[in-house]
């Protein structure tokens, strides 16, 4: 796999939208991996990776996107 902005062999993957990357292209920061609901203190709590790759070309959505077919 190629880099998606300059063609040099890709060193990661964009964990949002799947763009191969070099390691000079790569960009790094918060995903969420899981929400999930505290039992005892009753809030929701979000289990995070701090540094996932990302190639800081697309732009994930803020809010979450409501999908009624999968109800």
């Amino acid at each position: 796999m190629l880099c998606w902005f300059c063609a040099e062999g890709a060193r990661a993957i964009c964990r949002f939208c799947g763009r191969g990357v070099c390691a000079e292209h790569a960009r790094f920061g918060p995903y969420l991996l899981e929400v999930t609901r505290s039992a005892r203190r009753d809030r929701a709590e979000a289990l995070v990776v701090e540094d996932a790759v990302q190639c800081g070309t697309c732009r994930p959505r803020p809010q979450p996107v409501a999908m009624p077919e999968l109800d």
